[in-house]
């Protein structure tokens, strides 16, 4: 019988979530919908000195907007907790112990100071299969000195000890065949001194115990790959370990490396899904949501970072990625970050998403510009006549001001240079007269009054838009002037024709 599939996404709490993380997320939740399987959140919380305060629940917030929460976690648990390795540090121990008895590990007493002493003296050292017996360690003391030392609880950490000259092979889900030759791999530290496990072996050890088939994580992990293959075997779980794919790296615009908050800070755009706020300095990032991303265009744009269904479409919603993700078409190289392309995706999903669902977020921009909205349906016809100008949320301030308040400021520099006393009058004349019955009667009139007065209609349309908006943009003057209505409509006429007479 096919064991169910079970996938896990495991972030250290240590501050904001990259977008890369984020992507890791959804390909394991994808995945794992795909196949009818479970999702789990695990956080990977062993190095308490990197610890930040808030940091999980921010975690659980990012994939929380981005609709993709886990099946099982610390807030939804299943029969597979705990759920941060921190409340599972007594059940490490044990592996790590059983490793240094069966001769794949070692006790290392080595003290920070004696391997800075280390590093000075060896450029580039490694703590391995060419320096292990030049260290403090129960494969270079004796049998008595090592019982010594840990009678008398002298600190150590527990190393994995790497095979000499052998090759550790694995079938990557996206990349194949992946092979390291293991004189390339340091001895790495399994349990530290405090008794608390590193990454290598918590990931191994609650992999297994979670049941975990399928393992999604970014490429920079694949250097690790041979000792946690090395601990699947060394444990006995070889039989039953998961399958591994490792997914490109989201790059810089121009390709060079993997992208970085750093990037992003250079370059004025997010890398991490909402703001986070740094709890000992207060500084806040940026992140997409609050730049005013909707979270079904941030999905589909990581999706895209790395994946296709093998057709020219792009834009894909929740469900439709859910059904469509496959591994095979998942790309090897690493995915360009476009910042532009970005917000084309937000633009195409704000044009795709009724106005009705995108009030309540209007709404809230608005008002960071005290801008109140009495009328939801009124705002709802407004953002329908107005969605397709914008590409991020807070456009539609721009937008659409000017239907809720008279224009602050007139850019009338081009319409004063040809204003004269005659466009006053028409402008008079027609605001006195003013049928906004619809846009096509609106229109109809003005071009009729126009020829009476002897212009042409073409050289009053702009005079006429930034009277009621205030500037050269917006959609049709007379849909305008007819969602204003006639009393507006006339304020605007008026207060225009003072300012322009000035």
């Amino acid at each position: 019988m096919e064991k169910k599939v079970r996938v896990r996404f495991a972030p250290s709490p240590t501050g904001g979530l990259h977008l890369g993380g984020v992507r890791t997320a959804l390909f394991n939740y994808l995945f794992a919908k795909k196949h009818n399987g479970t999702f789990v959140l695990r956080i990977e919380d062993t190095d308490q000195s990197r610890f930040v305060e808030g940091a999980e629940e921010y975690i659980e917030d990012c994939l929380n907007w981005c609709g993709i929460m886990p099946d099982e976690s610390s807030g939804n648990p299943g029969n597979f907790g705990p759920y941060r390795q921190s409340e599972r540090k007594s059940s490490y121990k044990k592996f790590a112990e059983q490793l240094v008895t069966d001769g794949y590990a070692y006790y290392a007493f080595d003290t920070p100071e004696e391997l800075d002493a280390k590093r000075k003296e060896i450029p580039n050292f490694q703590y391995g299969q060419t320096t292990r017996m030049h260290m403090r360690n129960s494969l270079s003391l004796s049998h008595d000195e090592v019982a010594e030392l840990l009678e008398n609880e002298i600190p150590h950490v527990i190393r994995i000890k790497v095979p000499e000259d052998e090759n550790v092979s694995f079938k990557d889900l996206i990349r194949g065949d992946v092979a390291f030759e293991t004189s390339g791999v340091d001895d790495k530290v399994l349990l530290k001194a405090d008794g608390m496990p590193t990454y290598h072996l918590a990931v191994v050890v609650d992999d297994k115990a979670m049941e975990i088939t399928h393992i999604f994580r970014g490429e920079e992990w694949l250097p690790s790959a041979p000792v946690h293959i090395l601990l699947w075997k060394y444990l006995g779980w070889e039989n039953i370990m998961p399958q591994w794919a490792h997914l490109p790296l989201i790059l810089k615009p121009d390709g060079n490396g993997k992208l970085s908050k750093r990037d992003g800070d250079r370059l004025g755009f997010p890398v991490y899904a909402m703001n986070w706020t740094d709890p000992k300095t207060g500084d806040v990032t940026t992140g997409f949501k609050e730049l005013g991303f909707l979270p079904e265009a941030f999905v589909n744009m990581l999706a895209m970072l790395g994946w296709n269904d093998g057709t020219e479409q792009e834009l894909f919603g929740l469900a439709e990625l859910e059904e469509k993700f496959s591994l095979e078409r998942i790309s090897k190289a690493g995915a360009k970050f476009d910042f532009e392309k970005a917000k084309w995706f937000n633009h195409e999903w704000i044009k795709v998403t009724p106005a009705a669902e995108l009030c309540r977020m209007v709404k809230v921009e608005l008002q960071k510009e005290n801008i109140e909205v009495e009328n939801d349906k009124y705002l709802i016809h407004v953002l329908e006549m107005i969605k397709d100008r914008c590409f991020l949320l807070p456009d539609f301030i721009a937008q659409s001001a000017y239907f809720f308040d008279l224009p602050k400021a007139y850019d009338d520099a081009a319409i004063k240079a040809k204003w004269t006393p005659e466009k006053a009058a028409f402008f008079e004349v027609y605001a006195e007269n003013l049928d906004l019955t619809s846009a096509e009667i609106a229109e109809i009139a003005f071009k009729a009054l126009a020829e009476k007065h002897g212009f042409k209609a073409g050289e009053l349309m702009l005079p006429f838009r930034i009277m009621l908006v205030g500037g050269k943009f917006g959609p049709g003057v007379f849909d305008i002037a007819v969602t204003l209505g006639v009393e507006k409509t006339q304020l605007r006429i008026e207060k225009a024709i003072q300012a322009f007479n000035a």
